[in-house]
């Protein structure tokens, strides 16, 4: 993996990077020290006061499930948003929806990143006022679940094997058109990412995701309010 920081230079003596690269320093020489394991700097280009360092390897990226308690008021979901966009983190899926307990809504967060970015994002999404209770869901100790509806061309000479292939998934046929199915399926993401490969073959004309939502097993770790 290659990554590219953009940093200004503190000193003209030394300098050092922000955030969790604060511990790789220069000096005078151009000459480069690091701790992080793994880390190899290959390249820099010094452009005016700017520094481009080039970075290979030491970073592997993990997908992390945030199961969140929040507030059931207007504008929490715009806050949780607007954390991650101005911390530049990614969402590669969000859900929300209201609990047993009207003044609760249940959200559901899923992004990647290496460990301390994980953590980081953990601990800044939980000092927010509109989050009553955060926990990260593994895999082992939860049950996750996504939905997708995807709507198929179907003629009757292709008809038959787009249902045997929704058959085999235990998927449903939720409308049939003269020329199109849409086919609900639910399941974790490899079986939805399985079906989804297996309909290549034919044509896709609309696909949607709910995105993923889980719990965690078992009652020890519930909140009570």
């Amino acid at each position: 993996m290659h990554i590219l920081l953009y940093f200004q230079k503190i000193a003209p003596g030394n300098g050092k990077l922000p955030g969790y690269f604060r511990n790789i320093h220069f000096n005078n020489s151009m000459c480069y020290k690091t701790t992080l394991p793994n880390l190899t700097l290959t390249k820099n280009v010094i452009i005016g006061r700017i520094l481009l360092v080039c970075i290979k390897g030491g970073f592997t990226m993990k997908k992390r499930i945030l199961s969140m308690l929040v507030d059931n008021t207007s504008g929490v979901l715009s806050r949780v948003a607007g954390l991650f966009s101005r911390r530049g983190y990614n969402i590669d899926s969000l859900t929300v929806g209201v609990t047993a307990d009207p003044r609760y809504s249940r959200m559901t967060v899923v992004v990647c990143g290496d460990e301390l970015i994980l953590d980081q994002i953990t601990k800044q999404v939980a000092k927010l006022v509109d989050v009553v209770d955060i926990k990260s869901l593994c895999p082992e100790e939860s049950v996750s679940r996504e939905l997708i509806l995807v709507k198929v061309r179907a003629d009757a000479g292709n008809r038959q094997a787009i249902i045997a292939v929704a058959d085999i998934f235990r998927a449903k046929i939720v409308d049939v058109a003269v020329d199109s199915l849409i086919i609900e399926l639910t399941g974790n993401q490899s079986k939805l990412d399985a079906f989804i490969n297996l309909l290549e073959g034919y044509e896709i004309l609309e696909l949607a995701r709910t995105g993923i939502t889980g719990l965690s097993r078992g009652a020890e770790d519930v909140r009570y309010l």
